[in-house]
């Protein structure tokens, strides 16, 4: 009997209390004022407010309701003061009971209070995809924040290196305020720039003015990606053809990059005496059997180039000598006065073609003696 006794008092005060709660009235003239207007605590740390209630209130009827906290009441001002919030949706309310046209009204103030705790963790991962990707296709980035709340401040931002891809804020609807998972996506697509590249993301909680002066942020670790993508040549273009001259050197280069590293094999127009050193082919000194077409093959196993060098070798020497007239050419410049000196002259000129064979030396020696006697 005692105990239904009991029970029947905790209902009346829980009745009474929601008689109190649901005839508030939140637009009073002379309505509690809370110091600080607004509270945003971490949970589990201490928190402090303050609460001005009329200066004529009945019976003393005034106080702080809230599930924790102690309150000390000073005058017409009541302190609350909690040394630990573990409460994840609370909401402090001071009241006090007015009289209008004789009626009882209860004049009340909610404050607001915001528990927040940063993630646990915070992971980058691309999604179902391990070891090397390949150029040109798409990948999933997925950053997942474990453990954190209020999840409808959270705003998630995915890096490439130093540059900022994208930025996310939280879908879930959390209306109890508890701490939650939530996993935030990205779509990308790889180039070759895009090899050795770090990506990470980080969370933060954005509280506004009344928040911590630095948000919550926690960051992922760094994945670097590994980018596999075919060769590509590197440097100038070569002329076409390769001018040389016999017995200079020579070097042809069909340098590339790749991932995995490319690999070189070379066809030359004959057995030359030039030497591979991979992407370079080397003659110490050229000859007229290395002339033609050489073909450089560059490969990875996710692609090849080729590169064609067109090689044309000159003899400088030769070409001054056919650009030349031959001496028995050359225009000679005498008179017809007389026969004789005419003769001569041929004569002599003659000789000087011919002075290279010891016979013609004899012969024109014999004509001159003759001439002279």
């Amino acid at each position: 009997m005692f105990f239904r006794f009991i029970l029947l008092v905790v209902s009346s005060m829980s009745f009474l209390r929601s008689f109190y709660v649901s005839s508030c009235e939140e637009n009073c003239a002379d309505k509690p004022v809370f110091t600080p207007s607004s509270l945003v605590v971490k949970f589990g740390d201490p928190t402090f407010a303050s609460c001005s209630v009329c200066h004529d209130c009945i019976n003393n009827l005034y106080n702080i309701e809230s599930a924790e906290g102690v309150q000390t009441k000073n005058g017409t001002t009541i302190s609350w003061t909690v040394n630990r919030l573990t409460q994840w949706l609370t909401s402090p309310m001071c009241n006090y009971n007015i009289n209008i046209n004789n009626t009882t009204v209860q004049c009340c103030t909610i404050l607001p209070v915001t528990v927040y705790q940063p993630p646990d963790d915070v992971s980058i991962s691309f999604v179902d995809h391990t070891g090397p990707m390949f150029e040109g296709q798409q990948y999933t980035l997925q950053c997942t924040v474990e453990n954190v709340a209020p999840v409808e401040n959270l705003t998630v931002t995915f890096y490439r290196g130093r540059t900022a891809l994208d930025q996310q804020q939280s879908n879930i609807n959390n209306p109890k305020k508890k701490p939650v998972t939530d996993v935030f996506s990205l779509n990308i697509t790889l180039s070759k720039e895009d090899d050795g590249v770090q990506y990470w993301c980080e969370a933060k909680l954005e509280l506004g003015p009344d928040g911590p002066e630095r948000p919550p942020v926690v960051t992922s670790q760094n994945i670097t990606t590994t980018v596999f993508y075919k060769p590509q040549l590197v440097g100038s273009s070569h002329p076409d053809p390769v001018n040389v001259t016999v017995g200079n050197p020579l070097q042809l280069s069909c340098s590339a990059v790749g991932n995995p590293g490319p690999s070189y094999a070379w066809t030359t127009p004959s057995e030359s005496t030039s030497t591979s050193n991979g992407s370079n082919l080397t003659f110490n000194s050229t000859t007229f059997a290395d002339e033609g077409k050489y073909v450089c093959y560059v490969s990875n196993g996710i692609g090849n180039v080729t590169v064609e060098f067109d090689v044309d070798v000159q003899d400088f020497r030769r070409e001054d000598s056919s650009t030349r007239l031959p001496p028995t050419a050359t225009p000679t410049t005498t008179t017809t006065s007389t026969t004789t000196t005419t003769s001569t002259t041929t004569t002599v000129l003659n000789c000087s073609t011919s002075s290279l064979l010891l016979h013609g030396f004899i012969m024109c020696f014999m004509l001159l003696l003759s001439a002279l006697v």
